[in-house]
């Protein structure tokens, strides 16, 4: 029984962190849901059989992995999938400036796990690579591509974008 309280507190404890994560993965709120519960469940039947030394961070992994197998999954299924929604992408919490939340929807899945994993995880390439099960190269080229993405819709639709009538540099 011991054990089974120590994961609902565990449990309890994660679950919110763990969907923050899981939206930033799949910048979609009911696919958060589903990766947040499945990690959980996932991690329920290791609970009595596994240590973990940090249940959290494996707990991100199993995440991380579940979802690159449902984007894999979803690729054989829904061909088209690359391109962006046209539903709400993201159940916004706190102040968000939608134009990062429409740019964050134009990101492939595989950039928009590596740049979640690098800024809302904080984690390094060599620790990215290995929650995604990938080269560090490959991270490296995930991030500098969903980077540059992200510049250019911010140039084109975020709050620093120059469009208004007469103002000039001058020269």
């Amino acid at each position: 029984m011991d054990k089974v309280q120590d994961f609902a507190e565990f449990a309890a404890v994660q679950t919110r962190p763990l969907l923050g994560f899981a939206h930033a993965l799949t910048a979609d709120s009911h696919d958060a849901w589903d990766l947040t519960q499945e990690t959980l469940a996932r991690m329920g039947e290791r609970w009595g059989r596994s240590r973990f030394d940090e249940p959290a961070a494996y707990a991100r992994t199993v995440m991380v992995r579940l979802n690159i197998d449902r984007i894999r999954r979803l690729r054989r299924e829904l061909p088209l999938l690359g391109g962006p929604r046209d539903q709400a992408p993201v159940e916004l919490v706190g102040e968000t400036d939608a134009w990062l939340v429409e740019a964050l929807v134009t990101l492939s899945p595989r950039q928009r796990t590596a740049l979640a994993l690098r800024y809302v995880e904080d984690l390094d390439v060599r620790a990215i690579a290995e929650r995604m099960g990938c080269s560090e190269g490959t991270v490296k080229s995930q991030l500098s591509r969903g980077t540059e993405r992200l510049r250019e819709h911010a140039r084109e639709h975020g709050p620093l974008r120059t469009g208004t009538a007469g103002t000039s540099t001058g020269d």
